[in-house]
């Protein structure tokens, strides 16, 4: 009987646990070929004049590839590296390896998806089925109280329904054994200035968090073995504000280092030990708002953004150079804590969510700045870039998104007491 071979095409889902498209292939198959493709397009600018990733979470992808590539040597096999767009790439793989189904993740991102039909246009050709999988939530669809065209467009209506009436399913378990297609050749990772960035930018980079699966796993390990009562210290010399909480596990979250699902399960298992508390909380609401967003791109598509003239609307903030958007990029517009902030984004590609949303009104509604060039500098600077949460946070900064008049999404007048608040406390405006 001929080998049936799968042909596995990771994307924002870099790690071996939970993750159910490899447990599948593995299962249906008598071996897997992993790739990834290094698609340009990620590495180019914008309209916006921004780069679609900077270098800060460029070389965490880069790490979190290295690290998988090493998860897989550990099994005795590799994952192939593609310089190029999958659509154009993927059917010479078919061919070679004589693939028999192609599995990877649908992601909701009208960018991603529109890549995921060129490829299943292109393999459809072939008779080559392109089988999607859902692992980026907390929950899954089907799981959900409700249908997709049914989602609550209040993220408190969103969260009340879920926590009452979802489920949180358990984790698929990590591979004991994988085999791999036969591959002489599995690719070299490429650097930083093969992906088109200068090397004295790199210099430039304050380390902030190591990409990759195990990295990922410690630093939840070691936030829930301190019972999850752990302030991240901001940097005083950058950031004014008392410290808070922040898990920081974002970065992992968004390109599938980590799974919400296992993070959850986690947290629950320290309640057990610790019990109840703030920290706590704070995380299951961050991912129940990474979620959300997801499922409002899953049901509105772009129309989740979509406010009157928003294309006439960007092309004017375009098309003129805007002194003041440049200050509020480099922090220099003489605000301490805008700066601040500013100075920390640029430096190591994070801010805490307190800190966007400031930064955020700021630009939108002090400067009155359009709020998609502050959306696209947020897609090159954030370590943590997911274009649901991104665009979406953006949107509801500016009163755009489908929750523009929940409370829970963004209090205006709670951001701008706070700005100022922030200027009355500077001795430099004293």
């Amino acid at each position: 009987m001929k080998n049936k071979k799968i042909l596995v095409w990771f994307r924002n889902d870099l790690r071996l646990h939970d993750n159910e498209m490899l447990v599948e292939a593995i299962a249906k198959s008598d071996s897997i070929l992993p790739v990834y493709f290094f698609d340009p397009r990620y590495f180019e600018n914008t309209r916006f004049g921004t780069a679609k990733t900077g270098i800060v979470r460029a070389s965490f992808l880069l790490e979190s590839i290295l690290s998988l590539r090493k998860a897989f040597q550990r099994f005795g096999g590799d994952i192939l590296l593609v310089q190029g767009k999958p659509e154009d790439m993927i059917r010479d793989l078919v061919e070679q390896f004589d693939i028999a189904e192609v599995y990877h993740h649908r992601e909701v991102g009208p960018e991603e998806t529109e890549i995921s039909g060129h490829v299943e246009d292109l393999l459809w050709t072939l008779k080559i089925n392109l089988k999607h999988f859902i692992g980026h939530t907390l929950y899954n669809k089907e799981d959900l109280p409700f249908p997709i065209k049914d989602i609550p467009d209040v993220f408190a209506q969103f969260k009340k329904k879920t926590e009452r009436d979802a489920i949180v399913k358990a984790c698929f378990l990590t591979p004991e054994h994988i085999d791999f297609v036969e591959n002489a050749d599995w690719g070299q990772l490429p650097s930083l200035k093969d992906l088109g960035f200068e090397t004295v930018a790199g210099a430039m980079i304050e380390k902030y968090a190591t990409g990759g699966e195990d990295s990922g796993l410690q630093h939840l390990a070691q936030l829930l073995e301190a019972g999850a009562d752990i302030y991240l210290k901001q940097n005083t010399k950058h950031t004014p504000e008392k410290p808070g909480f922040s898990s920081r596990l974002s970065a992992w979250l968004t390109i599938g280092c980590l799974s919400p699902r296992m993070v959850y399960w986690k947290v629950k298992e320290a309640e057990g030990v610790f019990g109840l508390n703030a920290n706590f909380s704070q995380i299951f609401l961050g991912l129940l708002w990474r979620d959300y967003f997801r499922f409002m791109f899953k049901k509105h598509g772009i129309a989740f953004l979509q406010e009157t003239d928003l294309e006439k609307d960007i092309m004017q903030a375009i098309e003129r150079v805007d002194p003041a958007l440049e200050k509020w990029k480099t922090g220099c517009t003489a605000h301490p804590v805008v700066d601040k902030y500013m100075y920390d984004l640029n430096a190591t590609g994070f801010i805490p969510h307190s800190g966007r949303l400031l930064v955020a009104t700021y630009l939108v509604h002090v400067l009155k700045i359009h709020w998609t060039c502050g959306a696209a500098y947020f897609e090159e600077k954030l370590i943590d870039y997911a274009p649901a949460s991104n665009w979406g946070n953006w949107a509801s900064v500016a009163g755009i998104g489908k929750d523009a008049r929940s409370k829970n999404t963004f209090d205006l007048n709670k951001q701008i007491k706070i700005l100022d608040i922030a200027v009355a406390d500077s001795p430099s405006f004293a």
